[in-house]
């Protein structure tokens, strides 16, 4: 049985082969980690969907089940064989292969004539204030990471970072455009 990459599945398959963990130490990990910047785990019950759905695969196996004194019943997971030859096969197509991913800004970029040209300016204006923080942000993140850690463990920041700059640098030139009149419209939709 196979199932549906994904990147909190990958997250979660590279926890258990470091070492067994439950879940809440799964989500804790992500979380001191920073991967939570690349892994969406905003509603915890994804990570035990997640979870259900790489047992269910046999990518994971239920290690052990304990109860401490006064707290919930803990499920330890660990990695399986296949779970780890599918965890390097989805690692090797996500690196090799660029995904058809649909993110919220070029589809908002692709029907920008719905706001009239000055209210697409000052949308575009507060998204500038955004990422010029965000860049700020990661700048920031970037050096306290580099006091401590291997580079390797921060290039997913690098990539990041990137991004960041090259959407900066184009909604920049864009917002100039649309201020300058090299870019506009005089029709509206209604």
């Amino acid at each position: 049985m196979s199932t549906r990459r994904s990147p909190l599945a990958m997250a979660l398959l590279s926890l258990v082969a470091e070492e067994p963990m439950h879940a809440y130490r799964m989500q804790q990990l992500i979380k001191e980690r920073h991967k939570d910047d690349v892994v969406n785990v905003a509603q915890r019950n994804s990570v035990y969907q997640t979870i259900d759905r790489l047992l269910r695969a046999g990518l994971i196996a239920v290690r052990e089940t304990s109860r401490e004194e006064n707290r919930p019943e803990r499920t330890v997971y660990e990695l399986t064989a296949a779970g780890l030859e599918t965890l390097r096969d989805w690692m090797r197509t996500m690196l090799a292969t660029p995904a058809r991913e649909f993110p919220e800004f070029p589809a908002a970029l692709a029907f920008l004539p719905v706001l009239p040209a000055q209210e697409a300016r000052s949308a575009l204006e507060e998204r500038l204030a955004a990422l010029e923080a965000g860049l700020a942000a990661l700048d920031g993140e970037l050096a306290e990471g580099a006091a401590f850690l291997p580079r390797l463990f921060l290039v997913e920041s690098e990539y990041r970072r990137a991004v960041l700059r090259a959407e900066l640098d184009y909604v920049r030139e864009l917002v100039a455009d649309l201020r300058d009149g090299r870019l506009a419209w005089d029709r509206f939709l209604t």
